[in-house]
Formats: C-alpha cells, sequence, structure tokens
C-alpha cells in the first residue's frame, strides 16, 4: 500500500528544500559524486528543470506536454532563485489536483498521482547528491517514503509489466527484497525481456518483476537492510556492498543484472 498523498506532498516540500540549503554550501564547480559528469550547479539545474517540467504536465493534464528546454540561468543566485520557482509551481499544481485525475506520463500508470509520487523521490534521490556533494551528512527519509522507494524503484524505475509483443522469461526463483527497519517485504521475480516495442525500440534484457503476492512467496535468495539503505543503493547512491545477500548465488546475480543500469 502506498504512502497517502498528504505523505508525498509533505516530502516533496521537506526534500526539496533540504536540497536547495545543501547544493547552496556546494562550490559551483564541486563535482557530485554519486553524478561525476555533473557539477553542483548541473544537479541544481538538472532538478530544477525535471520539477519545471512536470508542474507543466500536472497543469496542462492530460494532454500530453511540449518538451522545451529552458534557457540555463548565469550563476548560482538565479539557478537558486530559478529552482525555487519551479518548485514552488510544482507543489502547487499537486496540492490542487487530485491524484486520480488522468495526466501525462511515460509509465504505464498514467495520473497525477504517478507524478507526485515520482517527484517525491527524485526530490529525495537528489537531496541526497546535494549533501554529498557539499560534504554534509546523508539525512534519514521518512521511514514509509524509503520503503515505497523501494517498490517504485523496483516497480517502475527497474521493472513493470512489458508492454504487449514483449516477452519475460523467469530466470531463476523468487528474490526477496527484505527492509529491516520497517518490517517489509518485496517479492521479486528476475528474468528478462525479448521483444521490440512498437516505436521500434529492443527492449531485450535483464529485467524484474514486484510481485504482489496474498500470502508470503518462498525466496530462494534474499537482499536485506534497512529501508533508507536498499533505496540508496538501488540508485547507486551506495556502494555495492551495502547491502546483505543471502541464498542462491545466480538468483542474486540475475537480480543484480536488472537493477545493474544507473538512474539519474
Amino acid at each position: 500500500m502506498r504512502p497517502s498523498p498528504e505523505l508525498y506532498l509533505t516530502a516533496l516540500h521537506d526534500e526539496s528544500a533540504r536540497f536547495a540549503e545543501a547544493v547552496a554550501l556546494a562550490p559551483s564547480g564541486a563535482v557530485v559524486p554519486t553524478c561525476p559528469d555533473w557539477s553542483a550547479d548541473d544537479l541544481l539545474w538538472h532538478l530544477t528543470e525535471v520539477q519545471r517540467f512536470w508542474a507543466e504536465v500536472v497543469r496542462t493534464r492530460p494532454a500530453e506536454p511540449v518538451e522545451a528546454a529552458g534557457t540555463r540561468p548565469e550563476g548560482r543566485t538565479a539557478l537558486l532563485a530559478a529552482f525555487t520557482e519551479a518548485s514552488a509551481a510544482l507543489r502547487r499544481e499537486l496540492q490542487d489536483a487530485d491524484p486520480g485525475e488522468p495526466a501525462w506520463s511515460w509509465a504505464a500508470e498514467q495520473t497525477v498521482g504517478f507524478t507526485l509520487r515520482r517527484q517525491a523521490h527524485e526530490a529525495l534521490i537528489h537531496r541526497v547528491d546535494a549533501e554529498l556533494t557539499a560534504g554534509l551528512p546523508v539525512t534519514e527519509p521518512h521511514p514509509a517514503l524509503a520503503d515505497d522507494g523501494v517498490a517504485e524503484a523496483l516497480d517502475v524505475m527497474y521493472g513493470g509489466l512489458p508492454p504487449a509483443g514483449i516477452d519475460f522469461t523467469p530466470v531463476c526463483g523468487v528474490v526477496a527484497v527484505h527492509l529491516t527497519d520497517t518490517g517489509t517485504t518485496w517479492w521479486t521475480q528476475p528474468g528478462s525481456l525479448s521483444g521490440v516495442r512498437a516505436d521500434g525500440r529492443d527492449l531485450s534484457g535483464p529485467h524484474v518483476l514486484l510481485l504482489d503476492p496474498r500470502e508470503p512467496l518462498d525466496a530462494v535468495a534474499a537482499i536485506s537492510g534497512p529501508a533508507s539503505v536498499v533505496d540508496r543503493w538501488l540508485w547507486k547512491r551506495l556502494p555495492d556492498d551495502a547491502v546483505r545477500r543471502t541464498g542462491d548465488p545466480d538468483a542474486i546475480a540475475a537480480f543484480e543484472a536488472a537493477v545493474r543500469p544507473a538512474i539519474e
């Protein structure tokens, strides 16, 4: 069960505010250790563009947005002002919309709620990036948000049901993802996709499905750790040894192959 819309809205506000505070303490040219191709100002502009884009998605719902790149301001002061404006617009649009209303997204779920959830987690992860860039301790998120972040990473960012015409083949048994602080266990089925999407994109390769069983499943392997650790590990914001692995090594390898690509 997902957290409430109110928790997502609060998280979006708090994580965005922490992001701005942290990135403001980093020199403009400081390298983002978790995204080494970016400087601190690149990170700031990235989240500005993301939040501005999704504010427009919600404002013009359910129409598909017209992507128009904004002009990057010169200097840290102007960049921070642009972020403040974009972030306020996103929160304003989301708090005035019903999460169940239809709205465009790049995913199977086409609702305002998708944007609300996705942007709360986007702000969380980039707040982590900003704190690391500024040399600050990483702030622990709300446990329910981190718990949901693991589910979102597995079901949206890495997995999800394949589109029509794409075949999914399991390659091992079930792998459990156990969150030691919240007590939640997410059940996953690693496998592989084969086939070409309608737009011509070849989706063949490792994949993982987030299962929704009515009863606990018999898992052949497990990944475990606190929710915030597993969430950051899936997003490649922690080293490979941050989580505990137990069980069938082939199943662990299949799971890790599916979640190997880095997400920005």
